[in-house]
């Protein structure tokens, strides 16, 4: 089991723009299936982001039925390290980012009827991700890019989770979840004066666990994602976002045998974007779970710094 996971378009579209909703996606990266406005936002190639991100998450932990861990409550705190750049391919527009979390946090439940706590630190499954935007973002230099008013973009994701964290297969909490993750999305992207609004629909595919708690092979079944971001531009650079993302489908199984309830959850979140300097920016995060299932009873709020070069 893995830990909780677990930009105004005036009348000209400037460069600061397109460097507020670059700089949004690394932190974002870390939490694998949380919500994240801006992912279609266009940039000029060439542009490079380093981002050091901090989140901190609280909740009353709702495991699927293959942990038997009943009343489970965490708090977490997560350090990550990200890189990103924008990239041009057959003429499109594009964006590589790569991140990786070092996780430290504290779990309380009930095993068998007796109160159990557990610590952890290490590093998380690292995640990878291109996004290639197919219409209504061409491939532009920054000086081409300066005068761009883009209106409506429609992209596609792959979203790679690599098997590289923290893993111990006699242990019923881990950082790691020693299995791949593979998630295709498509979304559009579209301006309406200082608003902007946005619709992704993925699917998450998961390989198998064959090392759960011992030699066991834990499942799981495809999980469908959908979300939808509102933003609205300041003057400056300032931008806010709210979002909502739905998940729905994701049952697990043990060795082929039952499979257990799929996961329905849904969340809320906001999301702001503040420049500190011309190629220095801060953003905040805040989300919650509003129904859930499986894995979403809990909070996370977040800041992050990033540069820009």
């Amino acid at each position: 089991m893995a830990i909780l996971r677990a930009d105004n378009m005036n009348s000209l579209f400037t460069y600061k723009t397109a460097l507020s909703g670059l700089v949004f996606l690394a932190s974002a990266l870390l939490v694998a299936q949380d919500i994240q406005p801006r992912v279609y936002a266009p940039a000029p190639t060439g542009l490079n982001l380093i981002t050091l991100g901090y989140g901190y998450s609280e909740g009353a932990v709702l495991f699927d039925k293959t942990i038997q861990i009943d009343n489970a409550y965490a708090n977490i705190h997560g350090f990550s390290a990200a890189y990103s750049r924008s990239t041009a391919l057959f003429g499109k527009a594009g964006r590589f980012d790569v991140a990786v979390p070092l996780v430290t946090g504290n779990w309380e439940g009930e095993l068998l009827g007796e109160i159990q706590t557990t610590s952890r630190f290490g590093i998380g499954d690292p995640v990878l991700r291109y996004a290639y935007f197919i219409s209504g973002a061409p491939a532009l230099s920054r000086e081409e890019f300066a005068g761009f008013q883009p209106k409506t973009i429609v992209g596609v994701t792959i979203r790679m989770q690599i098997p590289l964290g923290e893993y111990d297969p006699n242990k019923l909490i881990n950082l790691g979840s020693n299995r791949w993750v593979f998630s295709p999305q498509i979304g559009i992207w579209h301006v309406v004066g200082n608003f902007t609004f946005e619709a992704y629909t993925g699917i998450w595919l998961f390989t198998d666990n064959k090392e759960f708690l011992g030699s066991q092979v834990r499942t799981q079944d495809p999980l469908f994602t959908f979300q939808l971001h509102v933003s609205y531009e300041f003057q400056g650079g300032i931008w806010i976002a709210v979002s909502s993302r739905q998940s729905l489908g994701g049952a697990v199984a043990i060795d082929d045998g039952y499979r257990f309830v799929p996961e329905s959850n849904n969340r809320v979140g906001v999301s702001l974007s503040i420049p500190i300097r011309p190629r220095y920016y801060l953003k905040l995060i805040a989300t919650t779970g509003v129904s859930a299932t499986i894995g979403n009873d809990y909070n996370t709020l977040g800041i992050a710094w990033q540069a820009v070069f």
